[in-house]
């Protein structure tokens, strides 16, 4: 092979090499301008605490501490009393935004709404649902809204905390109330880890349930009506 040949496959090698190169930058630029136009959530505001995003990739669960400490640095960098001009209303509409967030993310009930609502499922404080999976009803059940047996349950630890006279009763329900939500948030991590959308709404339902008695149980123990406890 002569020179001049040498110099031309060089240049064609070269050219191949160099359309790679664009080829590759081009997709990956493309990547990252479509992953920018995709809608923030709650959890990436907190990048350091929920690293791996929300399930099925990250975990249901949260550290509440370590997701306060990084809510405070956030605050501080957004307060907008750091800011001035058009920057000051950015920062008030951040800071609000990131307050929206760490609220949302820290209250497992709220946590699991917000999980189904990423999922097209909203859910009201009812617990009504728009947008329910086929199969289940407007309020969360399949045919029914509510299991049969969790209504009977919630009866009758509503029955109990009427009739109780003691302080003790009522941290004996409470303490058994609060085993009830553990297993509960337990339940959504593997469903919502799974995709399991019709099983976490429904546990959702529940867990819903749940946190209203422990607030029957908190206004029983404010409200005291002159009730001791049995070691008193």
């Amino acid at each position: 092979m002569n020179a001049s040949s040498r110099n031309h496959w060089r240049y064609r090698r070269q050219q191949a090499y160099t359309y790679g190169k664009t080829r590759h930058a081009s997709t990956s630029n493309a990547a990252a301008y479509k992953e920018s136009l995709r809608p923030q959530s709650h959890y990436d505001l907190f990048p350091s605490s929920l690293p791996s995003g929300p399930p099925p990739n990250g975990s249901f669960h949260i550290d509440p501490s370590t997701l306060r400490k990084e809510f405070l640095q956030l605050q501080a960098r957004t307060h907008p009393d750091r800011h001035q001009g058009a920057d000051k209303a950015k920062a008030e509409a951040a800071s609000a935004r990131i307050n929206d967030a760490y609220k949302t993310l820290l209250n497992p009930l709220a946590r699991a709404r917000y999980l189904l609502s990423l999922r097209g499922v909203e859910m009201g404080e009812d617990e009504s649902v728009a947008g329910a999976p086929s199969g289940l009803d407007s309020r969360g059940g399949e045919g029914s809204a509510l299991d049969s047996g969790l209504l009977m349950e919630v009866m009758e630890v509503r029955e109990g905390i009427e009739a109780a006279e003691s302080r003790d009763e009522i941290e004996e329900m409470k303490a058994e109330n609060d085993r009830r939500k553990t297993a509960s948030e337990a339940r959504l991590d593997e469903l919502f880890r799974a995709g399991n959308i019709d099983g976490a709404m429904k546990e959702t339902v529940r867990l819903g349930y749940w946190v209203n008695v422990g607030t029957a149980l908190e206004n029983w123990e404010k409200a005291g009506d002159g009730r001791v406890s049995e070691h008193d």
